[in-house]
């Protein structure tokens, strides 16, 4: 897991360049301006969701992990916690969705605080729960970049 600001992301590329596309993408684009849904950036190698919502307490909270995209969710607006923890801490809640590539797990892990400009970047051993408010529930608009891993 790698939490930082946007505005070091470059310090990122040397984990591909399907990391560096990713990045620029999120640097060189008014992500406030999009509408929540889906955009490819380099099809379905990497692609972003951008979202909205309330965030919730952490009991309402499922913790996820993948298998062939690592995720960088990147704070457009708001502040949350995200969970995390090593997805083999954890105990499998549901089986395995390959098309949606996600697997619900139970257990639990640390917290990390996030807010606007921050991103975090969650590998497949990297079980994570997102949209966790920190004191009382507050708006959040997010991009999660899906970047396939080979």
């Amino acid at each position: 897991m790698i939490i930082d600001k946007l505005k070091n992301a470059q310090n990122y590329y040397a984990l591909g360049e399907n990391f560096k596309k990713a990045f620029e993408y999120l640097k060189n684009n008014d992500l406030s301006m999009l509408k929540n849904g889906r955009y490819e950036i380099d099809g379905e190698n990497i692609f972003v969701s951008v979202q909205d919502y309330e965030t919730k307490q952490p009991e309402e909270g499922r913790w996820e992990a993948h298998r062939k995209y690592a995720d960088i969710q990147f704070l457009i607006k708001g502040t949350e916690q995200l969970g995390y923890t090593d997805v083999d801490a954890l105990r499998p809640e549901t089986s395995y969705n390959e098309k949606d590539d996600i697997i619900f797990l139970n257990g639990s892990g640390q917290f990390a605080k996030a807010q606007t400009d921050d991103f975090l970047v969650f590998f497949p051993q990297d079980a994570h729960m997102p949209c966790i408010c920190i004191e009382q529930p507050e708006y959040v608009k997010k991009a999660v970049v899906k970047i396939k891993l080979n």
